[in-house]
C-alpha cells in the first residue's frame, strides 16, 4: 500500500497513538472482564497475589493487538485513519519478531519521558528509537 514512502511526522504518530489507545483501552476492558471469574467476580488490585499475572496478561493482549495489525497489513486503525503504514526497512511485511522488538522498545521510549519518540525530531529519516531498533519505518501515505 506504500505510495510515496515519506517518513511520518511526530504529530501524526502521536495522534494515531491516541486513536489506537482508545481502542486498546476497550480491548483491555474486555480482556480484564474475562479474568473476573478467576477471582470470584472481584477486581484484582495491585495488592492481590494475581496482580503480576494480570500485568503480564495485559502486556500480552496489548502486544497481540499491535502485533496482529502490524503483521497483517502494517496499519492499526489509528494508522489507517491518518494514512500511516508500518513497513520493514527492507520494504517487506513486518515479522512478529520485529513487532515484538518494536512494541517493547516503544514502551521504553514512552517510559523514558518520550525521548525515544523525540529522537525522530533529530533524525534525518524522522525515525524513532523503536523504528531504528526494530528495522521498521512508519511512512505517511498521504
Amino acid at each position: 500500500m506504500a505510495y510515496k514512502q515519506e517518513p511520518a511526522s511526530l504529530f501524526k504518530r502521536l495522534v494515531a497513538i491516541g486513536y489506537d489507545g482508545l481502542l486498546l483501552i476497550a480491548v483491555l476492558f474486555i480482556a480484564t472482564a474475562l479474568t473476573l471469574p478467576l477471582n470470584g467476580g472481584v477486581a484484582i488490585t495491585n495488592q492481590h497475589p494475581y496482580f503480576p499475572f494480570l500485568v503480564i496478561y495485559w502486556f500480552l493482549v496489548s502486544f497481540i493487538f499491535y502485533g496482529w495489525f502490524w503483521t497483517h497489513g502494517g496499519q492499526t486503525l489509528g494508522m489507517k485513519t491518518w494514512k500511516l503504514e508500518l513497513i520493514s526497512t527492507d520494504h517487506k511485511k513486518i515479522t512478529w519478531n520485529q513487532a515484538f522488538i518494536r512494541f517493547c522498545c516503544a514502551i521504553f521510549s514512552t517510559l523514558l519521558f518520550g525521548l525515544g519518540f523525540l529522537w525522530s525530531l533529530f533524525n534525518e529519516k524522522k525515525a524513532t528509537l523503536h523504528d531504528i531498533l526494530s528495522n521498521t519505518m512508519l511512512v505517511d501515505n498521504n
